[in-house]
């Protein structure tokens, strides 16, 4: 159909809103808690800030529910819109508790950003919001006077992830994609920021730091950079900077991952055990099947995951070699995922000498604070490598960052132990690309391995259904919580609707692992 937008002719498409037609036309309509990733097939449509309002035929609409119809003539810059906007934008704040220096979103805070494009000088007077913080989560604080009720984490709750938990801490995996996804400073990460600190300043401690495969790939956004520039270099020497003792890498752990995996799964193959064997390495959805799928936990590797294999590791044998007692020695995870923080807590993950085989784990954002605050300047650092040690690894770990990473590495290695010799024609191009659920075959020792690859927990939740019910059967199965995998982490740079830069990091992540 013929609209006009401002204007200007434009073809729209039937049954499409008036928002998604202006984007397609490179027409900008400020929103705040509207939230469109189709890749991800996540919509929030919830309507409720009224930011924006456009005019079509005269009268004030919202441009994020309203279709648009043959002939309509749309106005999205006139005063009437802008003041529309602006009292929108001013309502929210006039309840917002306004915080913003001390807030941990500020300058990355989406309402901040409105009020900011909107010049807005004054804030209205209001009846506020209850203060109320939920500190009891051990990953994540909801604090519900910065809540602008946008229905945001309600909907990737409960229906990317289909845990729709009533609140935070109850029935939460702490996959924090309800964080990831939050406009303003209502839910965020629980800081452990003020304990590294306090380890680094003990002389009588040895702090080793581990970094996951994705952070660097997504550092680097947090300083200016673009998506999925490697910054390893820079990383390794900013973390020197501040003063860890030893810099290594998580994907040495990923490694082991793989070759535990890899054995576990030809020892249940050749023996008879249960199938499908699930990966072991994303807590969220560990904890998603303890809550929802019981009866699978037997399916499930029993390997640790890559960070907590790393810190066990480095509390027995790394100590050992260095010669360090090992109750001196604090390890840090520098963890795209706030799930990793109640994972370290958990009592089963700790050893009765030597306590927690991971102390403190932080996320992206606070490792980027923790290097603004000891005034380095990222861009202009020197490369440098990782300590030796448990600081090598191969492209296997380092692919774990991105959905499809980890069975790709563990088939790899069970192919390479059948046939005695390594996949160099195997790539699992199967496993890439945005679907939700991904299969691939292999053909090795004689037989037909299938496996299969999630994303998300309502994904999850699918595929699970489908084994129990007969309707797919698989060998291997690798399911991460997250969009796109580790990439797409709740503890990373936030990148609102934008989901081409996940995919930037997943990209340079493969390119990264040579997968």
């Amino acid at each position: 159909m013929k609209i006009k937008i401002n204007g200007i002719k434009i073809q729209a498409q039937e049954g499409k809103t008036i928002l998604e037609t202006a984007k397609e036309a490179g027409i900008d309509i400020p929103t705040l808690c509207h939230l469109n990733l189709h890749e991800i097939n996540l919509i929030n449509n919830a309507a409720v800030c009224g930011v924006c309002k456009v005019e079509a035929g005269g009268a004030l609409v919202k441009a994020c529910t309203t279709e648009v119809l043959p002939g309509m003539e749309i106005c999205t810059n006139t005063e009437k819109t802008r003041s529309a906007r602006k009292s929108a934008v001013e309502n929210i704040l006039a309840n917002h508790h306004s915080d913003c220096l001390t807030c941990e979103r500020n300058l990355t805070c989406e309402l901040q950003r409105l009020a900011s494009e909107m010049r807005i000088s004054k804030i209205p007077e209001g009846e506020g919001r209850e203060r109320k913080t939920t500190g009891n989560n051990p990953s994540i604080v909801y604090r519900s006077e910065r809540c602008i009720e946008c229905k945001r984490c309600e909907t990737v709750c409960g229906k990317l992830q289909t845990v729709n938990a009533p609140q935070i801490g109850t029935d939460c995996t702490f996959c924090a994609q309800c964080v990831a996804v939050c406009p303003t400073g209502a839910l965020t990460e629980k800081s452990s920021i003020s304990k590294v600190r306090e380890a680094l300043n003990d002389p009588e401690k040895y702090v080793v730091v581990q970094t996951a495969p994705s952070i660097r790939v997504s550092l680097g956004e947090l300083f200016g950079l673009p998506a999925g520039l490697r910054v390893t270099g820079k990383m390794v020497t900013a973390l020197r900077r501040i003063g860890f003792d030893r810099i290594l890498d998580t994907a040495f752990g990923a490694d082991v991952t793989v070759t535990e995996e890899a054995a576990e799964f030809l020892h249940r193959l050749e023996s008879g055990g249960r199938l499908p064997i699930i990966t072991s390495c994303c807590p969220a959805w560990v904890r998603f099947a303890e809550q929802e799928f019981p009866e699978s936990l037997t399916l499930l590797s029993s390997c640790k995951s890559p960070h907590q294999i790393f810190g066990a590791l480095a509390k027995s044998y790394l100590a050992e070699r260095l010669g360090i007692d090992p109750k001196k020695m604090v390890v840090v995870s520098v963890m795209p995922c706030l799930a990793k923080k109640y994972e370290a807590a958990k009592e089963e993950l700790s050893h009765p000498q030597h306590g927690r085989d991971v102390d403190y784990v932080i996320s992206t954002r606070e490792l980027a604070l923790m290097m603004k605050e000891s005034c380095i300047d990222f861009e202009a650092l020197p490369n440098s490598k990782f300590d030796t040690i448990m600081g090598e690894s191969t492209g296997a770990g380092v692919g774990f960052g991105t959905t499809g990473g980890v069975i790709t590495a563990v088939m790899r290695t069970v192919y390479a132990r059948l046939e005695g010799k390594p996949p160099s024609d195997i790539d699992f191009k199967e496993l890439r690309g945005p679907e939700g659920i991904r299969e691939v075959k292999l053909q090795t020792g004689g037989r037909e391995i299938a496996a299969a690859v999630a994303y998300g927990l309502g994904n999850a939740r699918r595929l699970l259904e489908n084994i129990r019910d007969g309707k797919a059967e698989y060998h291997a199965v690798e399911i991460m919580a997250c969009p796109a995998g580790c990439v797409g982490g709740g503890g990373q740079p936030y990148y609102g609707s934008d989901f081409d830069v996940v995919k930037a990091r997943s990209d340079a992540l493969r390119r990264a692992a040579g997968v």
